[in-house]
């Protein structure tokens, strides 16, 4: 098992922390109240989640582009096709209402992580890679799933 640098586990477990807020605001009405008044309606339940979702999504295809630029020839094409696939997913599948969106954003976490192990296994990203993309995805895939079942 590849040891997660501190750093990298430190600011993937901050980066969940948009969508357990959102989920906590769904399971607690008096939270998503202070919410509400003290930062918005767009930062409580599955709002936060959607957006700062459809912004994971995007900024994770500029991380396999960043990949792809080890490979070359076929590969490296191949590594820049799939790199923009999660940018894609999040502008094209999550507009409708928020149960639609947030199911479509489970899917592309999801997906995500089958083009992370693809990544990996090709040995464009680290050794510790899928330690980590596993653990986040499966928070945020959890985080997610109480806006699909409370909509």
């Amino acid at each position: 098992m590849q040891h997660i640098p501190r750093a990298a586990l430190i600011l993937g477990l901050m980066g969940v922390i948009p969508f357990a807020w959102g989920a906590l605001t769904l399971l607690v009405p008096p939270l998503a109240q202070w919410g509400v008044q003290t930062l918005g309606p767009r930062f409580v339940g599955p709002y936060v989640q959607l957006f700062y979702g459809a912004v994971i999504l995007s900024f994770m295809s500029g991380v396999l582009w960043g990949f792809a630029t080890k490979a070359e020839g076929g590969q490296a094409a191949t590594g820049y096709a799939l790199s923009v696939i999660p940018a894609l997913w999040a502008f094209f599948m999550t507009g409708g209402g928020p149960v639609s969106a947030g199911t479509n954003l489970v899917f592309g976490f999801l997906g995500l992580l089958l083009l992370d192990w693809a990544f990996w296994r090709w040995g464009l990203a680290p050794a510790w890679w899928m330690h980590l993309r596993g653990l986040l995805t499966a928070l945020v895939v959890a985080c997610l799933a109480v806006g699909v079942l409370r909509g």
